[in-house]
């Protein structure tokens, strides 16, 4: 992985020289005159670690390293000769991760970029790992739907976003029909298979942005914001239609699985409890009608 790295420098001999000596296979080097130019080259390109002189013509490094830290994720090395007018300190408040004595010693800068470096590849693998296990803890092993558990903190979430911008807010829960016989018949592996493409079959059918959760067991949930109840209909049809087209049994002389649904909209006022029982008491309706059919139940 190549860091990319500039020197902003009035001195164009330290400038160029700084940037000649880091002119590595794992650094791509780039230079500037002014904080100006400097300003200009970031709004370009991304930039890893800065090396910036104090004293430079307009704008100062201490107030450019301030302005760069506030808009961008870079690492900031400060350089300056003048030590008793500007001190360690002030450049740390200022966000500067490194503070270097002029003239600069090329192998001591080296080795401070390379610390910062390695700090800050650890700070991206630490943060992508812990996204990795919050992902995990929010998901279904077997359908990479979201699980129950986020389901209602996701459902507290929309139900706040409903009273602030006064937008409708829809759900419906989904029932694998006679899923039992499917388990018995052909084992449990199979059953798990049949839960996973259903699983994707939701998450293909469902707009960018609703959200599919294994509810438990065989049972599947959506949460629709900004979304009446004629709309969600219409988003269940598609899974409906997904399933009919796709059939996620994968067995000679096997009956196609259907689905049982249970569609409702969020009542002003209204508990969570309350509204996930009404979904489920529809999505019960489905298949006290027959199975394979979707309910719609309004407060």
């Amino acid at each position: 992985m190549t860091e990319n790295i500039i020197v902003v420098d009035d001195d164009f001999v330290i400038r160029d020289a700084i940037q000649q000596y880091l002119s590595l296979p794992d650094y791509k080097t780039f230079i500037a005159q002014n904080a100006e130019e400097a300003l200009e080259f970031f709004a370009q390109h991304p930039i890893d670690v800065m090396i910036t002189d104090i004293i430079l013509s307009g704008i100062n490094g201490l107030e450019l390293t301030e302005r760069v830290k506030k808009k961008y994720d870079t690492a900031v090395i400060i350089m300056t000769g003048f030590i008793d007018d500007y001190s360690y300190e002030e450049a740390i408040r200022k966000g500067a991760d490194e503070f270097v004595l002029k003239p600069v010693q090329f192998e001591e800068l080296r080795l401070r970029l390379k610390r910062l470096i390695r700090e800050r590849r650890m700070e991206r693998e630490r943060i992508q790992m812990l996204d990795a296990l919050k992902k995990l803890s929010i998901t279904d092993d077997l359908t990479r739907l979201y699980n129950s558990r986020h389901f209602y903190y996701q459902l507290e979430q929309e139900i706040n976003r409903h009273y602030r911008y006064k937008r409708p807010l829809s759900l419906f829960l989904i029932d694998i029909d006679h899923f039992k016989i499917y388990n018995d018949k052909y084992g449990h592996l199979e059953g798990d298979r049949i839960l996973s493409r259903l699983g994707g079959l939701i998450s293909d059918s469902i707009r960018s942005m609703d959200t599919g959760y294994r509810y438990g067991g065989e049972e599947f949930t959506v949460i629709l914001p900004e979304t009446d109840s004629s709309a969600a209909i219409k988003v269940s049809e598609r899974i409906v239609n997904q399933v009919k087209e796709q059939n996620p049994v994968n067995i000679e002389g096997a009956q196609p699985i259907t689905l049982s649904i249970g569609v409702t909209e969020y009542a002003q006022g209204e508990s969570i409890t309350r509204l996930v029982k009404r979904a489920d008491r529809a999505m019960y309706m489905s298949k006290e009608k027959g199975r394979n059919r979707i309910s719609l139940l309004m407060p």
